[in-house]
């Protein structure tokens, strides 16, 4: 039974105690949300790790993409990146591997993950099938479908399925003047796989199956947006919104299925138009869990769009998304190191947590006052403790000359909260 159906007839499973604890509300609150659709808690029955909720009145999650490729596959490497995503506060990894033995990687990653995967299965099938020689032609129906469940049994929690590129949208595309055309690799391999085959997209097509294997395992779906802006010139067009209608309605038929889903979303978007976007989703998809990568508000700045993926995801969290993919400095750049994961999963965290205060989430009001009382009392132990970079704020702070004194060395004497202290107890300085 899945924890949609569990929800729905009221019943309290241990990863809704789980996931309420960590959230700090009551599981008969989170049953509520599940039960409603607008919550999801993607946990494979065969993935243990302490589960976590994602969705409307729960604290923004965090998500690290990591992954090898066909030019750098190295498992270890990968291990690393992942115990820095969750050390950093990445509440769930996903592994989206093109290169090297795919299946030892995603196991070593369940395996060694105390956090929710996710994957994107069609890299799995068109992997294989370039590393033979293949190609996109090549690609049965049922080896898509195969892909799917072989991860769900290896204990995926949640995947990223292009369902929403079929003949009712690819023709909408065609007839645009996007600048970047398509830039999601699974949306365009599906794309591509329905020219060759002169085929409606069988993960459209056949939902039904896909259903079925998702029911099976309890795997939370991630209706990829394969259509979504590259360029904040293409922000909001046509075809993103047709498929965004399209996505909605099998919300409608997961929900009935019994099966988790959530909605994947922009991508690059105006900065003014990103509160509106994530507002569109939840009414287009019935508050559905909306997940977004960034946003990123402009285009001009590779080597620091995990600041550009902060600034758009702090308005999309406070606007209503649920679930923010991080962006690392490497974003249009190259494959991210274990230092660009750390990066970009910070920068994430920034931006949930400023969402947060927005959207007014139990605590995060608290931790700011607390951090406020202990800039004011110099209490260094505190303020390092409810850092969102506890180590660097340290690191930092040791590397100072006034690093055993009560003041930074921005400010010395001079520092504005003595002189404050001494205005109001009327103590002269010296």
């Amino acid at each position: 039974m899945t924890q949609l159906e569990s929800a729905k007839k009221g019943k309290i499973t241990p990863e809704m105690v789980q996931a309420a604890t960590y959230d700090g509300i009551t599981p008969e609150e989170l049953l509520c949300k599940v039960a409603a659709g607008s919550v999801v808690i993607p946990k494979n029955e065969s993935h243990a790790f302490e589960a976590r909720a994602i969705g409307m009145g729960l604290s923004t999650k965090i998500n690290a993409n990591i992954g090898t490729s066909t030019s750098h596959a190295l498992l270890a490497e990968e291990l690393e990146k992942l115990r820095v995503a969750i050390e950093a506060g990445a509440d769930a990894v996903m592994d989206l591997s093109t290169g090297g033995d795919i299946d030892a990687i995603l196991a070593g990653m369940i395996e060694h993950s105390s956090v929710m995967i996710g994957t994107v299965p069609i890299y799995r099938s068109i992997s294989r099938l370039f590393a033979g020689g293949l190609t996109c032609k090549d690609l049965t129906e049922d080896s898509i479908f195969e892909d799917i469940e072989h991860e769900a049994r290896m204990g995926v929690d949640f995947m990223t399925l292009h369902c929403g590129i079929s003949t009712r949208t690819l023709p909408i595309l065609e007839k645009s003047d996007r600048i970047m055309g398509m830039v999601s690799r699974g949306g365009s391999l599906m794309a591509e796989w329905m020219k060759l085959h002169e085929r409606e997209n069988p993960l459209y097509e056949h939902y039904d199956r896909l259903l079925t294997i998702a029911r099976k395992h309890d795997v939370t779906l991630s209706l990829g947006d394969g259509l979504r802006p590259g360029s904040i010139c293409d922000a909001e067009d046509r075809a993103q919104l047709s498929e965004l209608i399209v996505l909605g309605e099998l919300v409608d038929r997961a929900r009935q299925a019994g099966v988790q889903v959530m909605v994947e979303g922009p991508g690059h978007v105006p900065l003014n138009r990103i509160a509106a976007d994530m507002k569109l989703q939840k009414r287009l998809c019935n508050d559905a869990p909306y997940y977004v990568l960034g946003p990123l508000p402009t285009d001009i700045a590779p080597g620091y769009d995990h600041i550009v993926g902060a600034i758009g995801g702090a308005i999309a969290a406070a606007n209503g998304a649920d679930f923010l993919c991080y962006v690392t400095p490497a974003e249009h750049l190259g494959l991210p190191t274990v230092q660009d994961v750390h990066e970009g999963v910070i920068a994430s965290c920034i931006a949930a947590h400023i969402g947060d205060l927005e959207k007014g989430v139990k605590g995060t009001w608290d931790r700011n006052k607390k951090m406020s009382r202990a800039r004011r009392s110099f209490d260094w132990e505190t303020m390092f403790r409810l850092s969102i970079d506890p180590a660097k704020a340290r690191r930092v702070r040791c590397l100072t000359e006034d690093k055993d004194r009560d003041v930074c060395t921005m400010c010395g004497e001079l520092c504005a909260i003595k002189t404050y202290n001494r205005f109001l107890t009327g103590t002269p300085a010296g």
